[in-house]
């Protein structure tokens, strides 16, 4: 479902800025690599799983690594996924830990089934 929600956002993107001949473009600045610091993601997922064993990841304030320590998400906690957004070298989940009950950004490669399947917005 991820893959296939990514692909439909960037055919979605690629139609947006298609434009028919004869139009000049105008293209804007560079897109923010990550979500700042700071910025929490809306509760749109709820999906709840269990952090892979033996694998810890930082829970940070924004999609960048730039971005201070909040938390960790440790070999086996419950994690409860709110959405995902790009980052820095990817995209990101925002989360809550049930296990100390802290919140934060974590890049999807290091969580179970890639991260959230739903788009924060932003």
């Amino acid at each position: 479902m991820r893959a296939t929600h990514r692909a439909k956002l960037a055919a979605l993107a690629v139609g947006v800025l298609a434009a028919p001949a004869g139009l000049a473009v105008v293209t804007a600045g560079p897109a923010a690599a990550s979500s700042s610091c700071g910025t929490a993601g809306p509760l749109k997922d709820a999906t709840v799983v269990t952090m892979t064993s033996g694998v810890s990841a930082n829970q940070r304030s924004g999609s960048s690594t730039g971005c201070g320590v909040k938390g960790w998400a440790d070999n086996r906690d419950t994690l409860v996924y709110y959405c995902w957004t790009s980052g820095e070298n990817g995209t990101w989940t925002y989360l809550r830990n049930a296990h100390d009950n802290t919140y934060g950004w974590v890049k999807d490669s290091l969580l179970p089934g890639n991260g959230s399947s739903y788009y924060c917005g932003f």
